[in-house]
């Protein structure tokens, strides 16, 4: 496995995961490159995963430089990048909109 540095976006992930599959698309929609380690065939993957998730394997778990992120969404995964390595993110990026959720829990908070 490789450690995640400055320089790369690991996604973690298993055959027949909805939620995997689901940000994967999504990540590939916004151009945002990643390298993916498969928990069921990778041993130190799988344990990585177990790590960060409080001894679960749950994916998606994406890491980025010294963040984990488990089970995350695309909103998410953008914070990191935006905050942590923006180099990573594609020229031409533009954040995804929250959904309808999102947008609540926004006016939920305070926001605008």
């Amino acid at each position: 496995m490789t450690t995640a540095g400055s320089n790369e976006i690991e996604f973690y992930w298993r055959p027949g995961c909805g939620f995997c599959m689901s940000l994967d698309r999504q990540l590939q929609r916004h151009g945002i490159a990643v390298t993916k380690h498969n928990i069921w065939e990778n041993p130190s993957a799988a344990a990585h995963v177990r790590n960060v998730a409080r001894g679960n394997e749950t994916v998606p778990t994406v890491t980025i430089g010294p963040t984990s992120l488990v089970n995350p969404s695309i909103h998410e995964v953008a914070s990191v990048l935006t905050s942590e390595a923006p180099h990573l993110l594609p020229e031409d990026y533009e954040a995804p909109e929250p959904g309808p959720v999102g947008r609540f829990v926004t006016r939920l908070l305070g926001g605008s």
